[in-house]
């Protein structure tokens, strides 16, 4: 437990700045260790000595050199890739007062998925309180895929236009036909502006949840935040909302308040009924971007330095690229067996991808809740009312339309055109009418396990970590002995060899750091960057008291001792009465000694130093 017999070993150390890296918590770390060794008492250090590491050699970075770091951190990432783009706007003084990254992977993605685009934003992400903004679109699995980061110093017009005109010209000037944020004036406004044939929609899960703060200080709110769940959720038509709308106004005596009033202004931005005939991936809510922010806030804190930040971002980009090759390689190794004899279901299930499949298998299985029926037809084109039993006593019902010359269905709840996914009401017609094959335009290139997509091939960037040289030799080292040592574990026999052989190692080894011991010289002839590396400094002396202005030479020395003897004899002489006079005396001759050995500045051309 005492301090001087605790330390982290190579191993540790390296093992506690990969830990960081990857984002796990120093209290996991040491949790790790203790395992590991099999109990506290095993190692020679304690849990702070891990976050003192931490705190001091990994996240210690200054405020002035954090900016840099970032800097240099795009300027690597730039390097190492062209495509890699990004952006800063500064202030006067050199302030990072916006920025914008996106890597080449996701410049390549925004080709497949850059129709439909959720953007949020988020704070404490960073010790500078710079607001945190993800474009996040939709993969053809149907996962989250970042398409670009920003960090903005405030929410304010000008700041989100410029953001929008950056990723604009990332994404080639190529705007998405979606885009999804929050209720933010200043994002609609600049939305407007850089994007005018982008249609807008706000995030409605925000909206929802604002309904018990808005309304608990009506008498019955919980009523009312059902009953607008209901007129929001099921109108199935334009003037179903607005006549269910003024009915639930004028029942609760709401007509005169603000915040519903300004909501059904802008419903044509918010209600799915208004939206859903626009194709959305499945999305109506700004989640995506939110899921992305809680990974950066299970690693990132209000502390955190902007190199930390990136390097978690780093981390998200990665495990987004994983999640993607491993649902491809499925794709590509197994088969969802289909759930019905269904002709039409082995259609999707030979074309999309497993996670798009499964959602057209519970559509398939939704049929069975539904009941057909025939309300008129006339030349091909049929007019089906489907019911769907929702509950033991609830059924809703739908108006689907088939052409059977232009082999189209329609349905009222518009699921195929929002999310690309043909509805249980459609497919019930389908099977009424007896239809073997949909026609191809219901089965969407853009949920395909078959097209070969171009970012596939692109690695997410990630950033190489600046190691010192005796770090990296480690790595090297570890890396090739765990197979040398998973090999010897096999037998008995084979792990005595290699005890064997480590000792004899080991013995060279001592032999050669004995030898090179003693001193060695580095002159301009024979050094390189390597044997600099090598440097260290000398050991810091810790010393008691005020340190000395300067080193004495060995002739102040003599002076001062010839001067210490000469006084402690004129004390032992006198008297108590006198020795203040005297020791007065003394020192004014003292000084007088001092001053006749001073240093004398050097006259032009002599190189020698008087006394």
């Amino acid at each position: 437990m005492l301090k001087q017999h605790r330390e982290l070993s190579m191993s540790i150390r390296r093992t506690i700045e990969n830990n960081e890296e990857a984002g796990i918590r120093p209290s996991k770390t040491y949790q790790s260790f203790v395992a590991a060794a099999g109990s506290h008492r095993e190692l020679n250090f304690i849990e702070k000595d891990v976050r003192n590491y931490i705190t001091r050699e990994v996240r210690n970075v200054s405020e002035q050199e954090d900016a840099k770091e970032f800097g240099k951190y795009l300027l690597r990432m730039k390097e190492k890739n062209p495509n890699f783009f990004f952006e800063l706007e500064l202030e006067e003084d050199q302030l990072i007062k916006l920025a914008f990254w996106a890597d080449a992977r996701s410049r390549a993605a925004f080709e497949y998925f850059g129709d439909v685009i959720s953007f949020d934003t988020t704070y404490n992400t960073n010790r500078y309180n710079l607001v945190c903004g993800s474009f996040v679109g939709v993969n053809h699995h149907g996962q989250s895929t970042l398409l670009g980061c920003s960090l903005m110093k405030n929410e304010e017009i000008e700041s989100f236009k410029w953001l929008f005109q950056c990723w604009l010209r990332c994404m080639g000037g190529n705007a998405p036909k979606r885009f999804l944020t929050d209720q933010c004036a200043s994002m609609k406004r600049a939305l407007e502006a850089c994007m005018p044939t982008t249609v807008h929609r706000w995030c409605i899960w925000h909206i929802m949840k604002k309904i018990p703060s808005k309304l608990n200080g009506y008498k019955g709110h919980a009523d009312i935040e059902q009953e607008m769940s209901q007129v929001v959720w099921n109108s199935h038509s334009k003037d179903s909302f607005d006549r269910n709308w003024n009915d639930f106004l004028l029942n609760f005596g709401l007509a005169d308040n603000k915040w519903l009033s300004d909501l059904y202004e802008h419903r044509h931005i918010w209600v799915p009924i208004y939206l859903d005939h626009h194709f959305w991936a499945g999305m109506r809510s700004t989640q995506r971007s939110e899921s992305m922010h809680s990974f950066f806030n299970k690693y990132i804190t209000r502390n955190s330095s902007l190199i930390q930040f990136v390097k978690q971002y780093d981390n998200c980009l990665g495990s987004r690229e994983q999640a993607e090759r491993e649902s491809d390689a499925a794709d590509f190794h197994t088969v969802i067996p289909c759930a019905t004899k269904s002709s039409i279901e082995a259609q999707f299930q030979d074309a999309y991808t497993h996670a798009k499949f499964r959602e057209v298998q519970a559509q398939f299985r939704g049929k069975a809740n539904c009941i057909t029926r025939l309300k008129n037809s006339a030349l091909g084109y049929s007019v089906y009312e489907v019911g769907e039993q929702v509950s033991s006593s609830i059924f809703n019902k739908f108006v689907v339309t088939y052409d059977s010359v232009a082999a189209e269905v329609k349905c009222q709840c518009l699921l195929f055109e929002s999310r690309g996914i043909l509805c249980r009401h459609a497919l019930s017609v389908l099977s009424f009418e007896q239809v073997s094959q949909v026609s191809p335009r219901y089965i969407l290139e853009r949920w395909s396990k078959k097209v070969k997509r171009r970012h596939t091939h692109i690695k997410s960037s990630h950033d190489e970590p600046l190691m010192e040289p005796r770090s990296k030799r480690f790595d090297q080292l570890v890396f090739r002995s765990q197979n040398i040592c998973e090999f010897a574990s096999e037998s008995e026999e084979l792990t005595v060899i290699l005890h064997r052989a480590y000792d004899n190692v080991m013995v060279e080894m001592e032999s050669l750091k004995a030898k090179r011991k003693g001193t060695s010289s580095l002159s301009h002839e024979d050094a390189n960057l390597e044997s600099v590396n090598e440097l260290q400094s000398p050991p810091r002396i810790r010393t008691r008291g005020r340190p000395k202005n300067r080193l004495g030479s060995k002739l102040d020395k003599q002076i001062a001792n010839a001067t210490k003897k000469k006084k402690t004899k004129v004390l032992s002489e006198i008297n108590l009465f006198d020795a203040a006079s005297v020791v007065h005396s003394n020192s004014s001759q003292y000084q007088g000694h001092v001053m006749n050995y001073q240093f004398r500045v050097p006259a032009a051309g002599d190189n020698s130093l008087g006394v």
